[in-house]
């Protein structure tokens, strides 16, 4: 299993597979108009402009993907799905990893998940992430998670 920056080329699978991943998201919340199953393949090619986006290659296959972008000394970590078929495997728990530690100049990390979604929630609160805010985006409310990283190389 390799975790290697992704390439435009990459998109059409990462676009598949963030669809099927996100699709239980969608049925926890009931709200199927969630951006990313509305995503286009264009709008995914322009995010390749200003975020790094991560895949997990297994037996040349993507099984994973996350994007990551800094802004000032915070990454923002989003999009994060997994292969259906690799779910419950730690896939899902090292890309969070890797996507965390791109920016080593970021002193903070945030992310949001819906709030019906208890096992993204556990996952990350088990990992050091505190919970930040609530918002309501379309129809689905979501919360804003965040944690320091280690700046001790800083």
């Amino acid at each position: 299993m390799e975790i290697l920056e992704a390439k435009i080329e990459d998109a059409p699978i990462i676009l598949q597979i963030q669809k099927e991943a996100y699709i239980s998201e969608a049925e926890l919340h009931n709200d199927f108009s969630i951006p990313p199953l509305t995503q286009s393949l264009a709008e995914l090619e322009s995010e390749f402009n200003n975020k790094c986006i991560l895949k997990i290659v297994l037996n040349d296959q993507i099984i994973a993907s996350g994007q990551v972008k800094l802004n000032g000394s915070t990454s923002y970590i989003g999009r994060m799905a997994v292969k259906t078929d690799f779910k419950g495997m730690g896939i899902g728990s090292k890309l969070l990893s890797a996507l965390e530690l791109f920016y080593p100049k970021a002193n903070q990390v945030e992310l949001f998940t819906g709030i019906n979604s208890k096992a993204n929630l556990g996952m990350y609160e088990r990992r050091g992430y505190r919970r930040i805010k609530e918002e309501v985006l379309g129809k689905t409310t979501v919360v804003f998670l965040g944690k320091s990283l280690n700046t001790a190389n800083v």
